[in-house]
This record gives structure tokens, C-alpha cells and sequence, in this order.
């Protein structure tokens, strides 16, 4: 019995000083466990390929004005990085907006959707499945619409930035 509680103070000093202060500052763990803040920033390993699919999960704000997920080639602000796939939610008009920006010139805008799944206060699941000649978008698990790939080399597509009027609660 006296061996076991040994024990288990050792995993509380672990667990209450020793690992804590391994990772150093709260600087330094939010490189290795980032945290969900909008405007978020982040790679996608290996980048796109037909098969794979980015999960966004979150929660739109009481009074959403609009928020944007965009699936882009890189990081680079000047010149800026090609815009596979802009997915753009609009509250006033209800719209879910799609496009693409390839070397500064904007493609056509589409909107046509069934009907807007968002809800204010509301959470949602958005799924962006990449395949040979199009991204399918789900969300909740309806599928809503098809978006033809205006990139070719799918493999650039290697970053998802998402900002506006929204929490992410899951990213995968």
C-alpha cells in the first residue's frame, strides 16, 4: 500500500511541476499545441490530393456579419498566395459565397446553394472532401455543393486560413 501512494505522489510531481515546466512558456506549447484563435493560419500536411478531406468544426457567433475558410497555395501575403477555394458566409443576404484567386485575378463567384445552414450561436461541421476534378463541401453532413478545382497542382493547395464571425471548436 505504502509503495502505491509513492507512487502516485511521483505522478502528481510529475504531472504537476515537472511536465508543466518542460514545456517551458505558454509561448513555447503554443508551437506544439496551437491553439484555435481566429484569424487561424495553418498547414496542411502533404497538401491536397484527391481522397482527402479538411474537417472544420465550430460555433458562428451570436451576431455574425460573415467568416471565410479558405484552402490557399502557401502563406505569402506579397505577392498573394492563389486561393484554391474561398468559402464565404454571409449573413445579411444568407449567402455561402465560393471563388478562387489565382496570381491576383479572382475567378467567378458562385452562390447557388440550396439553403444557408448557418445558424447564429449555432455550432457546424463543414467538410471539404477533395476529389479528382472538383471539392465536394458538406455541412452537418448534407452536401451542398460542388466547387471545380481552378488549380491543378493539388499538392500546392497546403494551407487553411479561417477568420470572421465564427469559434473553431475542431480542425482535421
Amino acid at each position: 500500500m505504502a509503495g502505491s501512494v509513492a507512487d502516485s505522489d511521483a505522478v502528481v510531481k510529475l504531472d504537476g511541476g515537472h511536465l508543466n515546466n518542460s514545456l517551458g512558456s505558454p509561448v513555447q506549447a503554443d508551437v506544439y499545441f496551437p491553439r484555435l484563435i481566429v484569424p487561424f493560419c495553418g498547414n496542411i500536411k502533404g497538401g491536397m490530393r484527391p481522397g482527402k478531406k479538411v474537417l472544420v468544426m465550430g460555433i458562428v457567433h451570436l451576431n455574425p456579419e460573415s467568416f471565410a475558410i479558405s484552402l490557399t497555395c502557401g502563406v505569402s501575403e506579397d505577392p498573394p498566395a492563389d486561393v484554391a477555394i474561398e468559402l464565404r458566409a454571409v449573413f445579411s443576404d444568407r449567402q455561402l459565397l465560393r471563388n478562387s484567386c489565382i496570381s491576383g485575378q479572382r475567378g467567378e463567384e458562385q452562390s447557388t446553394i440550396p439553403y444557408f445552414p448557418f445558424i447564429p450561436d449555432q455550432p457546424f461541421r463543414v467538410e471539404i472532401l477533395c476529389e479528382h476534378q472538383r471539392f465536394r463541401v458538406f455541412v452537418d453532413g448534407h452536401q451542398l455543393f460542388d466547387f471545380y478545382h481552378r488549380i491543378e497542382t493539388l499538392s500546392a493547395i497546403d494551407t487553411i486560413k479561417i477568420n470572421g464571425d465564427l469559434q473553431i471548436t475542431k480542425l482535421g
